[in-house]
């Protein structure tokens, strides 16, 4: 609390500073066309753009190109928050040089880059956001609606997680009067573990303690060996700037704002080791191209209602695929996320269950309703080698015979980025064909709209 009070004080106290656009590189935002769909008039295209997060940006002093963050901030540009936010600039990029393109309506993410020039293979690891226009992040409403993406991860190995999820950043990236870069820059990332930020609200995080908390929904973290989709409740509107217990890390994880852990629906971990994989002998194969298709059912059928379920559905090869049901002793076999199915997976795997804590799905549905920001990603995982996703068992000392420590069918001697990169230097996701609408409007025309992913 005394971190919100201080932002809140230094926005107005700092009104003729900022954080300000670079003047090298012009952001020029790649096109990805996104569509809206109603029952009555099919989908319509809407000329949608990407933009890069600003993390992952140049940032500099105005008048040079020393970094003004260099394990923490140069204190000769950032001595305090006032100094930092009319000293350092964040610079445009070259998108495809972060493993970013755009055709159409397709996006494709790749996690590693090669310089040409050297042939030496690096971590990219980009994550964008996609904008409504070059000073806004399209904000989804999806209450009583559904959400649907084509996707292709069979170039996405055990360990590398290929994502799409919302966070509730605020639309316009925080823009103030510290931070007239914005949306157009990509800031105001904010997400349920509370992640450490180099600005917050545009007020420099000059000892890195603070953290950017706030409602998180994971529609899609898979590779082509598991998924999983996951709500992650928080006690916040938009960013909420954490200090201390409040950011749930170590041993405060529980005592934080945000649920962490939350709650997932993964089908190797509840029972379906044969519904998601890669070949033809798994429902949803993950050698080719498929429709993911998400809905936010509420408990009056309309807009205004409390978030009461989250269903998912898949489409391959022209047929609809139900979600696979619950095969786990002590659980019922449902296919679809609900209080009740939350409630029950935490007694039944154990662990805390910090999601009821946080207000379930009612929660999460507020923050739906508010409007969310659509991100996409693709990383590895250094501290735990992707193994919450996709090993078995998790963590590798469980004994596997428990329900639910088993995510998904890597080895537990696997996942590891110095071996990723050498032995899948072309690793890449490719999203396509985002739609959002009527609860049955984007899966049922999509074949209307495009009739595959594009690979590259």
């Amino acid at each position: 609390m005394a971190r919100t009070a201080f932002l809140s004080s230094a926005l107005f106290a700092a009104t003729t500073l900022a954080q300000v656009p670079g003047p090298y590189t012009p952001e020029v935002h790649p096109a990805l066309t996104s569509y809206k769909c109603t029952t009555s008039g099919g989908c319509k295209p809407a000329n949608s753009s990407i933009v890069l997060d600003s993390a992952y940006r140049w940032l500099h002093n105005v008048d040079g190109y020393t970094n003004c963050v260099t394990n923490g901030f140069n204190s000769e540009f950032c001595p305090d928050v006032e100094t930092c936010a009319k000293t350092c600039s964040l610079e445009g990029v070259d998108y495809p040089s972060y493993g970013i393109r755009t055709s159409g309506d397709a996006l494709t993410l790749s996690i590693y880059k090669t310089d040409p020039a050297t042939n030496v293979t690096t971590l990219s690891s980009p994550r964008v956001y996609l904008l409504e226009d070059d000073e806004t992040y399209e904000a989804f409403k999806l209450l009583n609606k559904e959400f649907s993406f084509d996707v292709d991860v069979s170039k996405v190995p055990c360990g590398i997680n290929g994502a799409l999820y919302f966070s509730e950043m605020n639309e316009k990236g925080d823009r103030n009067e510290l931070n007239k870069a914005g949306a157009k820059y990509g800031t105001g990332y904010c997400d349920a573990q509370c992640p450490s930020q180099n600005f917050i609200k545009g007020v420099a995080n000059l000892n890195g303690t603070y953290g950017a908390c706030c409602n998180e929904m994971d529609i899609w973290e898979a590779n082509r060996a598991a998924t999983a989709y996951t709500p992650h409740p928080c006690d916040a509107i938009e960013v909420r700037a954490c200090s201390g217990a409040e950011c749930g890390n170590g041993d405060n994880r529980y005592s934080g704002v945000c649920d962490k852990d939350g709650c997932d629906i993964n089908p190797y971990r509840n029972g379906n080791k044969a519904y998601y994989g890669y070949g033809a002998n798994y429902t949803v194969d993950t050698t080719k191209p498929f429709t993911v298709v998400t809905q936010f059912l509420t408990t009056d059928g309309t807009g205004n209602g409390t978030l009461k379920e989250i269903r998912r559905l898949y489409v391959q090869n022209g047929k609809v695929i139900q979600n696979a049901k619950v095969n786990v002793p002590g659980l019922d076999p449902v296919d679809s996320m609900t209080d009740a199915y939350c409630v029950a997976q935490k007694k039944v795997f154990g662990g805390t269950d910090d999601t009821a804590c946080q207000g379930g799905l009612k929660t999460m549905g507020e923050a739906i309703g508010r409007g969310m920001v659509l991100a996409f990603a693709i990383w590895d995982d250094a501290g735990s080698y992707m193994g919450w996703l996709d090993q078995d068992p998790f963590p590798a000392d469980a004994d596997s015979s428990q329900p639910g420590v088993g995510r998904g069918p890597c080895p537990t001697t696997g996942g590891r980025p110095a071996d990723l990169i050498k032995q899948y230097p072309d690793a890449a996701v490719v999203f396509s064909n985002i739609r959002s609408g009527d609860i049955g409007s984007t899966y049922s025309n999509s074949t209307m709209v495009r009739r595959s992913v594009r690979r590259y």
